[in-house]
């Protein structure tokens, strides 16, 4: 997975609560147990109707740039699907900032490499906002720090985050990951614990 340390960005919004894992990637889609080309078929139904012809009302649509999504409360809930977080990431999303986030949803996305950022309802309303008055304001988010900023405006606010989640995405892991990143470690204690064991005899 790629590294998140400091990511500055163009946001897409998406001002809408409650969205659930079905919307984010229809069910018809997760024939696949692969991770990669679920991109196409994030928000599917919101972005093409019956004949895949594209709505040029929705945001993906129309204000593709940028690799953060920022969402309404209570972003992915409803089913626990995998596929949700691997088709924001494939599409190219790596962060995804809301006020709310359903639990599972919220570890799916940390184990697949997008950071989820909940943020006050206060500061969600403020990014909203202040993307209506300019189209290509954006955010710089600081993972190291905990901090995300919108400079233009001068409005900060930290964010917590597993502190274990927060090493795999600084440093790109994950699970085969962060134990080959122990093998010395590892190493050093099978040796010290059969010596151990002789001493015993």
């Amino acid at each position: 997975m790629e590294k998140i340390t400091l990511i500055t960005s163009k946001i897409v919004p998406l001002n809408i609560e409650d969205i659930d894992t079905d919307q984010i990637i229809p069910a018809r889609f997760l024939k696949s147990t692969v991770r990669e080309g679920f991109g196409k078929q994030l928000f599917y139904d919101w972005r093409f109707n019956s004949l895949n012809q594209p709505y040029t009302s929705f945001v993906l649509n129309n204000e593709p740039e940028g690799s953060i999504l920022v969402a309404g409360k209570n972003f992915g809930c409803g089913s626990s699907r995998e596929h949700a977080a691997w088709a924001l990431y494939d599409y190219g999303f790596r962060v995804v900032i809301s006020s709310f986030f359903a639990d599972i949803f919220k570890n799916n996305a940390l184990n697949n490499g997008i950071l989820p950022i909940q943020v006050s309802e206060k500061m969600l309303q403020i990014i909203f906002d202040l993307f209506e008055k300019n189209k290509k304001i954006e955010i710089q988010i600081n993972l190291p720090e905990q901090l995300i900023e919108i400079k233009e405006a001068g409005i900060k606010e930290n964010f917590e985050i597993n502190p274990y989640k927060k090493s795999w995405l600084i440093n790109g892991f994950d699970d085969i990951d962060y134990l080959l990143s122990l093998k010395e470690n590892i190493e050093e204690y099978e040796k010290r614990s059969a010596y151990l064991n002789l001493l015993k005899y």
